[in-house]
């Protein structure tokens, strides 16, 4: 058993999660602490700016605009939040045998063979004196794989330790949602959605702060049904997995005139419903759909899933003693370590790769 740091900075842009396990790359020994390092408002638009000037991106090397000013505050970010979790759980560097480090991703386009994640892994190895595997997303893309969803092997993982009766899948709802499907030795996995995406830059502009805390807005409203069947009426929901997406596939969806309450309604009922949509798709019926993320967090959205994948029972992470909001940054530790073992971290039922493939580029210090 190695033990591993994971990072995480999803498409949520809302800070740094670090998470600690011991695992051998297939079996999980222990759950270790967490940690968030928050970006603050001033570092979220530039990361917000980034996304922006990524957009004509056609090179994965280049860094247009503030492109290379973000991949900067994208290091130095993680460095912090690394330091910060060893002080705060009075750990040493030399207790660390690898770090998984994703960075953040400003574009994904895998029709184009092009994904692009920022931040430097050579130099955040030799800031931190701990060996780091990134772009763990590059070799599956350029196989003609999706590049996403990558957590599904921890999915699996995870699934093992627990008694599971029947298929299972399991929600991960960041940024964008994904979802993977797990049934004895079937594997499938995609995104479905935009996932708190819209949501969260719909509350930025309305209130300042880019979340529905507790999902109180969103209880508050009334959902538009038609808007949202007008949103689900886009090819990319009937087709079947492997699939993937931007975080701004979903951003020319506008729902300009309503309040802040219905809107957030609208929006939290669409993402539920975004999300049903996989289940007449999946080869059997679940059993249970176990929900992590920040979508976890929000009860409105729960309730909501609760009614559109009735009768199967909606549970979350949490539920089973996962931590929920950590459970990305935990499956990053992971493949690290599957990483350095030349373990397959994709898939043909998660990416559509033809063959099972390892990934990850080592970064020593």
């Amino acid at each position: 058993m190695l033990t591993a740091i994971g990072l995480m900075s999803g498409t949520s842009l809302d800070g740094v999660d670090v998470a600690l396990i011991e695992t051998d790359g297939e079996r999980i020994g222990r759950f270790g602490p967490t940690f968030c390092r928050a970006y603050t408002d001033d570092e979220r638009s530039l990361l917000c700016r980034a996304l922006a000037d990524a957009v004509p991106m056609t090179d994965r090397a280049a860094r247009p605009g503030v492109l290379a000013d973000a991949e900067h505050l994208v290091t130095r970010a993680h460095a912090e939040a690394v330091d910060g979790f060893l002080r705060a759980n009075n750990l040493a560097r030399e207790d660390i045998g690898v770090i998984g480090f994703h960075g953040q991703t400003v574009l994904h386009r895998p029709e184009q063979k092009l994904t692009v994640q920022i931040g430097d892994g050579h130099t955040l190895a030799k800031t931190l004196g701990i060996p780091v595997v990134f772009d763990l997303r590059a070799a599956d893309v350029a196989a003609g794989g999706q590049g996403a969803p990558l957590v599904p092997i921890y999915h699996r993982a995870l699934v093992s330790m627990i008694n599971s009766d029947g298929p299972t899948v399991v929600v991960n709802i960041g940024g964008v949602a994904n979802i993977t499907f797990i049934d004895s030795d079937t594997l499938i996995a995609c995104d479905t959605g935009p996932g708190n995406a819209l949501l969260d830059d719909f509350m930025l502009s309305k209130t300042g702060e880019a979340v529905d805390r507790d999902g109180r807005a969103g209880a508050r409203g009334r959902a538009d049904r038609e808007w949202i069947a007008r949103a689900l009426d886009r090819p990319f929901f009937t087709l079947s997995p492997p699939k993937s997406l931007d975080r701004n596939d979903f951003a020319a969806l506008r729902i300009d005139g309503m309040s802040t309450e219905d809107g957030a309604a609208t929006l939290t009922a669409f993402t539920a419903a975004s999300i049903a949509t996989i289940a007449p798709i999946l080869p059997t019926p679940p059993a249970r759909w176990i929900v992590v993320g920040g979508g976890a967090n929000n009860p409105t959205l729960m309730s909501m899933l609760g009614e559109r994948l009735a009768p199967a029972a909606v549970l979350r992470g949490t539920d089973l003693g996962w931590s929920s909001d950590a459970v990305e940054a935990q499956a990053f530790a992971y493949m690290a370590v599957r990483s350095l073992n030349g373990l397959p971290l994709t898939f043909p039922g998660t990416t559509g790769v033809a063959t099972a493939l390892t990934g990850g580029v080592l970064a020593k210090p």
